[in-house]
Formats: structure tokens, sequence, C-alpha cells
């Protein structure tokens, strides 16, 4: 089973909001998944993410592949990370 980290899509028509989860590369976009670990939210200026990382970082040690979509956000939400930590201090 190949497991992919991926965009679950959930909100009303035009106003998109999607989960990130963990699921079955076989299973459809919207459909099973085996774990939601965060949440993306386009639509807010700027845009809002919020990852477990201790969730992601179990995925990504597990073997599962994010999409294309999910590695650059999380690319981004690293990036933001330790800005976010300068600002608390």
């Amino acid at each position: 089973m190949a497991v992919k980290i991926r965009l679950a899509r959930a909100g009303a028509k035009k106003h998109p909001y999607y989960h990130v989860v963990a699921a079955d590369s076989r299973s459809p976009r919207d459909g099973k998944f085996i774990e939601a670990f965060g949440s993306y939210d386009p639509t807010a200026k700027p845009h809002k993410l919020d990852i477990d990382n201790a969730r992601l970082e179990h995925w990504l040690k597990c073997g599962a592949q994010p999409t294309e979509t999910v590695g650059q956000l999380i690319k981004e939400h690293k990036r933001a990370q330790p800005a976010a930590a300068a600002a608390k201090a």
C-alpha cells in the first residue's frame, strides 16, 4: 500500500477548505483516509496552514510521499516556523 500525504477538499462551492491527510494512493481525493493531521485555508489572506509537525514527521519517516502541492506547502510552513518563533521571543 502506497501512502500519500495530500489534500482532501471540504467547504462549500467556491469557498474551498482542505484537510491535510495521509491516505492510500488508490482511494479517491475526498474518500477514505488513514489520518487527518492538518488543515489549509487558501481563501484567508494570507492563507492559513496548520499542520501537526510530529504526525507529519511520523508519516514521512514511514515512507509516505507528499503530493506536489503538499510538498510546496510543507516547505513554506517550515520556512515560516522560525520567523514565528522569533516573533514570539
